[in-house]
């Protein structure tokens, strides 16, 4: 077994699950309403707001991931797909890390060590993968 292989495909599924997860759960109101301060505060989507309501934002950043998440299922037999899904996938990353850099009150102090929201920290894991299915789709690396 390679591993390179099985960790490059394992690192993909889990970032597809999390999309498709994280993509449906944008369609409910709970949702909508828990990423509003990271949207409205974010210079790179607080325009959505300005343009449709909380609820459609949310519903079209769901759209979103979820297609990016059928770019990178496809992904593993069209390099062209691959091309598209790592560019989407390090939209989509990039944005929410942004958000460790433009909501107040996101970093605080414990015991003198700040911390974060944790949720949003993981996307650092989710980005590598996003330049890894990149990086393998322009380079023509075949497993």
């Amino acid at each position: 077994m390679k591993t390179n292989k099985t960790g490059y495909t394992t690192g993909v599924i889990a970032t597809i699950l999390v999309l498709v997860w994280i993509g449906i759960l944008k369609f409910t109101p709970s949702e909508a309403k828990a990423i509003k301060p990271l949207v409205e505060n974010s210079w790179l989507m607080s325009w959505l707001y300005q343009v449709v309501s909380i609820q459609t934002g949310s519903i079209l950043i769901g759209i979103f991931e979820i297609i990016t998440a059928l770019f990178l299922t496809a992904s593993f037999w069209s390099r062209k797909a691959g091309k598209i899904a790592g560019i989407l996938t390090l939209i989509i990353f990039v944005s929410t890390l942004s958000f460790l850099l433009s909501t107040p009150g996101i970093w605080k102090q414990m015991d003198g060590i700040p911390v974060t929201d944790f949720f949003i920290l993981k996307d650092l894991a989710f980005l590598a993968i996003g330049i890894q299915v990149l990086e393998r789709s322009a380079n023509k690396i075949v497993d």
